[in-house]
């Protein structure tokens, strides 16, 4: 099998190492397939010439819209084989999820678009804002209410300031929950440590794997635990997640590179 593995080795991640999170796992896949890395902005000639796109580090999209759109739009005209598949409906799509998430009462940060709606997450001393289309905090303000009111707030997401013990990050490939890691330090977001997870806690990240209906992907559920005991979900991301591989230990790691391998190859 030919692989086109999409990624930018060159993207400056705060906390996070990209490049060496592509170079570990493309130099495990070697081993098993042809497999060839390029920037999505360079993809197009070499698409047809692939049996599999893997589409992952490639940073925010927002980065590169219009290249992004478009080579959405080849995997529909053209059939092309992806992973992650493009059927998600969660930051795939840019966070209109949360809205819907909210307005169905799953266990969400409460989310609204307009201050007419505010009666949704209920009053809070600060609240979070954040672009609609955005990606890896960028944009993210916390502002009180009287500033709230004040803001143009045209494409732009409302959330009430969460305090929350720490955040936690499950990960899938397809519908498996393979590890999860957690920031012990809610200030130091990307230094992650092993989280032994409860029945309940998977039970908590499969209603969204199982409401995205990707049958083909890597998933990862951010969630943050709040002070009384609850997850909430914070972003379900189902485009191009951080996985932390480097951080995991040997025999976590050697499992998921072996259930990744696997899953590519049932495609």
């Amino acid at each position: 099998m030919k692989i086109l593995y999409l990624t930018d080795l060159y993207y400056n991640a705060k906390g996070r190492k990209y490049f060496e999170e592509d170079l570990y796992i493309t130099e495990k896949l070697k081993e098993d397939f042809d497999i060839v890395l390029c920037h999505p902005k360079n993809s197009q000639s070499f698409e047809k010439d692939a049996d599999l796109i893997i589409f992952r580090n490639t940073g925010p999209v927002t980065g590169f819209k219009k290249t992004y759109q478009q080579f959405v739009e080849r995997v529909k005209s053209d059939n092309l084989k992806t992973f992650n598949e493009f059927t998600g409906k969660a930051d795939m799509c840019g966070k209109q999820y949360l809205l819907d998430l909210t307005l169905k009462n799953y266990p969400v940060i409460p989310t609204v678009e307009s201050v007419e709606n505010l009666g949704l997450i209920g009053e809070c001393e600060k609240y979070v804002i954040k672009p609609k289309d955005g990606a890896d905090s960028i944009g993210l303000e916390f502002i009180d209410k009287e500033e709230l009111l004040k803001r143009n707030l045209q494409n732009t997401l409302i959330q009430p300031e969460v305090d929350f013990e720490y955040e936690v990050s499950f990960y899938f490939i397809n519908d498996e929950l393979e590890y999860a890691l957690y920031a012990p330090d809610k200030e130091k977001r990307w230094e992650l440590e092993k989280y032994d997870f409860t029945k309940n806690d998977k039970d908590f990240a499969l209603k969204f794997i199982e409401w995205n209906s990707i049958e083909n992907g890597i998933q990862r559920v951010d969630a943050c635990r709040t002070k009384d005991g609850e997850l909430l979900l914070v972003e379900l991301e189902d485009l191009n997640p951080y996985l932390s591989i480097l951080e995991l230990d040997e025999k976590t790691r050697k499992k998921f590179m072996n259930d990744f391998i696997d899953a590519l190859k049932k495609i």
